[in-house]
């Protein structure tokens, strides 16, 4: 699945029950990024809630997952992997089952915050103990995780429109029901005894690795660029005018080309282009897919083709953007993601409120210009730090670090 990983792919079936278990629960978190978009309307229509208000449903869930991500590290060096994993997922369940059950949108927003926090400790520590707990070998267990993010990300809007077609409480229900299965497994499957020790980090230690010029440039490239990411995906619900599960197959389309891009695509072209000049193409091309999706906002075929061209382009972005931070110094590269994340979580929390904010007081096509202008900022970044980013265009990755820079980069 992924072109620079060695070719074990044929033992990828004989993992252990443990490498299953995590990995069906990571295919449930990954879901869990686009599972409330298709019913952001209908939340909106039950609740009497307005659809800025909706939008904080996606706010709540990102701020808090990026400021979580600056104290994971910290977390899973002293509590163990599997411990990390537990709680995340007990905290998945706990505030997805209160989503479920309240009858006020600003119940849903908080209970989400806590759903972020969650999602943050499981994912930021699932990639380290997928491979730990792996008996067929590593290389497999990694093509297996990068399989699970592609399906998560992928299905994640489907199953939330079919659920979300019954009641907009069922795709919550379904997180509930499917994590509470995860946790059980691993409680019963994976073996403390299998995983590597982890050694201990200091908390400030993502904050100084900002301090690192690479590291600052990339962060600020995807803060901007992570406002065009979730414009497309948290406010384009609402100008589409589906019912839940037209949102769902828009999205599930959407997902398909992120995932496609991300595993084969992205692989392919930083094995025969410089990562920079693979991003200096790649943002020009999401930013004007957003400023055409402006232009025909109006058009339900002409916004479902944007969304998809999107997905194509940001599988692309999200994999060699996070290569290049795995890259970009040398620093541990648990702390340069956890640092980059957190950054890039916060252009993610401000994008669908502001988008919703400036379609009411303008337009619907002002939220893509928004998302647009964000993107071609990002552009400009690269370009005027192209020196400070050199150290990243020293040639492919090894299997490990692909897979790492897969999961940071699909990790919203």
């Amino acid at each position: 699945m992924n072109a620079h990983a060695p070719a074990a792919s044929g033992s990828i079936l004989k993992q252990s029950s443990a490498v299953w278990a995590i990995a069906f629960a990571c295919v449930v978190a990954f879901m869990g990024i686009g599972l409330v978009d298709p019913i952001l309307p209908a939340i909106a229509s039950s609740l009497k809630a307005t659809a800025a208000q909706t939008e904080l449903l996606f706010t709540s869930y990102l701020a808090v997952t990026g400021v979580a991500m600056f104290f994971t590290s910290w977390v899973s060096s002293r509590i163990g992997p599997k411990n990390t994993l537990l709680i995340g997922l007990a905290l998945i369940v706990l505030f997805s089952v209160l989503a479920a059950t309240s009858n006020s949108v600003w119940s849903i927003i908080d209970f989400r915050a806590g759903w972020g926090l969650g999602n943050a400790l499981f994912i930021s520590t699932a990639l380290a103990t997928i491979v730990g707990a792996a008996s067929g070998g590593t290389a497999s267990a990694i093509i297996l995780y990068e399989a699970a993010l592609g399906l998560g990300i992928a299905i994640g809007p489907l199953v939330g429109g079919l659920l979300g077609n019954v009641s907009w409480r069922g795709p919550f229900f379904g997180v509930t029901t499917l994590m509470a299965i995860a946790f059980i497994a691993i409680v019963t499957l994976l073996k403390t005894s299998r995983l590597e020790k982890p050694t201990p980090t200091k908390l400030s230690a993502p904050f100084r690795a900002l301090g690192r010029p690479a590291l600052a440039a990339l962060a600020v490239t995807a803060l901007f660029y992570n406002i065009g990411f979730f414009v497309l995906l948290a406010y384009t619900p609402f100008p589409l005018g589906f019912g839940a599960l037209g949102i769902g197959f828009t999205f599930f389309g959407w997902g398909v080309g992120l995932a496609i891009t991300s595993v084969w695509v992205a692989p392919m072209l930083t094995a025969r282009l410089r990562r920079t000049t693979v991003l200096k193409i790649a943002l020009p091309l999401l930013a004007l897919d957003l400023f055409a999706a402006a232009v025909v906002v109006s058009s339900q075929v002409g916004l479902i083709i944007c969304v998809i061209v999107g997905g194509l382009v940001l599988g692309v972005l999200n994999t060699v953007l996070t290569e290049c931070v795995m890259e970009a110094t040398d620093l541990p590269r648990s702390v340069a993601s956890s640092a980059y994340s957190a950054v890039r979580f916060i252009g993610g929390a401000i994008a669908p409120p502001v988008a919703t904010l400036l379609a009411d007081e303008f337009a619907p096509s002002a939220a893509y210009v928004f998302a647009g202008a964000s993107v071609a900022v990002a552009f400009v970044v690269v370009v005027l730090t192209t020196r400070v980013l050199a150290r990243v265009d020293d040639g492919p990755e090894s299997a490990p670090v692909e897979a790492e820079a897969v999961t940071a980069g699909e990790m919203v």
